[in-house]
């Protein structure tokens, strides 16, 4: 790679061949250490963020066991959160939702994770997020702690999470729908009431087939799958640093903040007439800002193949997405 003046740098061979002097006299000179990626403080949260997910998955497989929509049996979805911690085996009964749930995600950071070290580029191990939430997570990230260098490594980088972690979700949720139970009115009850994006619903109509999707009572692997395929789409949404901003910015890098506010200012019409939680998300998006980190090579556009996998994300993006994910009652 050439510097900034244009000339190619020296090989270490040549300095090694032509002024050995100078490296007898610092016998302590090496090359620079690899960067350490702390995993204590991973591995904590990791640990941690399968608690949290056994504790949800406790509710979902009781449901499921008694035939009835979770969150059915009380008005605050979170007020069974820590029972299970009481009785410690209880925990067991949440294994399938989230074991499941949590290989989705860490198969996205992965896909991440790996990506970077394709390239070269340093980055942090996943970090989960443990949460007393109605999916007992606030989902999971990488942090990249270098510069990327071109349009292409950002664009891998970008897509192969997302792309990855919907690999794994679509076999989850294939199997979770397949064994999911035919119950009239099990959501008649329920304070809380989840939304079906069109995979979900392809789904339904291929493996239960005339059955309306309300009185489909999923399994609790497929709740996971579902989980996974919502982290989805809220990663590809085509804003600010997330999954779908990184591939707008190494598609169209002169357009990225005009498509970003556009994003957010969309999601507030969708907040109001269907998801109050699109509100929440635009105001994140508006207070993060758009400001994307410049790339070392801006210049070198994309290739077609990579365009084309753009079109993909898009693709995997209106599968998952729903505008109305929660209804509470």
């Amino acid at each position: 790679m050439s510097g900034e003046n244009g000339h190619g740098q020296a090989p270490v061979e040549f300095l090694e061949r032509h002024f050995p002097p100078l490296l007898e006299a610092r016998p302590d000179f090496a090359p620079p250490a690899r960067p350490r990626r702390p995993w204590r403080l991973a591995l904590i949260l990791f640990v941690l963020t399968i608690l949290s997910t056994l504790a949800v998955g406790v509710e979902f497989a009781s449901a499921y066991a008694a035939s009835e929509a979770p969150f059915s049996s009380d008005v605050n979805p979170f007020s069974g959160f820590f029972i299970p911690f009481q009785h410690p085996r209880m925990l067991l009964a949440g294994i399938p939702f989230s074991f499941t749930l949590l290989g989705i995600l860490l198969a996205h950071e992965l896909g991440h994770y790996f990506a970077c070290r394709y390239y070269g580029i340093n980055a942090s191990y996943p970090y989960f997020i443990p949460a007393p939430t109605i999916i007992g997570t606030m989902g999971a990230f990488i942090r990249i702690r270098s510069p990327i260098i071109n349009r292409r490594a950002l664009f891998d980088v970008g897509i192969a999470g997302p792309v990855v972690g919907f690999l794994f979700a679509v076999p989850a949720l294939a199997a979770g729908v397949a064994y999911s139970k035919i119950v009239p009115g099990a959501q008649a009850d329920a304070s809380l009431v989840f939304g079906n994006p069109p995979l979900v619903r392809m789904m339904l109509t291929l493996f239960h087939p005339g059955i309306a999707a309300e009185n489909v009572l999923l399994h609790p692997v497929a709740r996971a799958a579902w989980v996974g395929l919502f982290a989805t789409a809220l990663n590809l949404l085509p804003a600010g640093q997330l999954d779908g901003g990184h591939i707008v910015y190494s598609i169209a890098s002169d357009q990225h903040r005009k498509i970003s506010l556009g994003v957010a200012l969309a999601l507030v019409p969708l907040g109001i007439l269907f998801w109050q939680g699109w509100i929440f998300w635009a105001v994140l998006l508006l207070l993060i800002g758009f400001r994307h980190p410049p790339l070392l090579d801006r210049w070198e556009p994309l290739d077609a193949p990579r365009r084309a996998w753009a079109v993909v994300a898009l693709l995997i993006f209106l599968l998952c997405f729903t505008p109305i994910p929660f209804t509470v009652h």
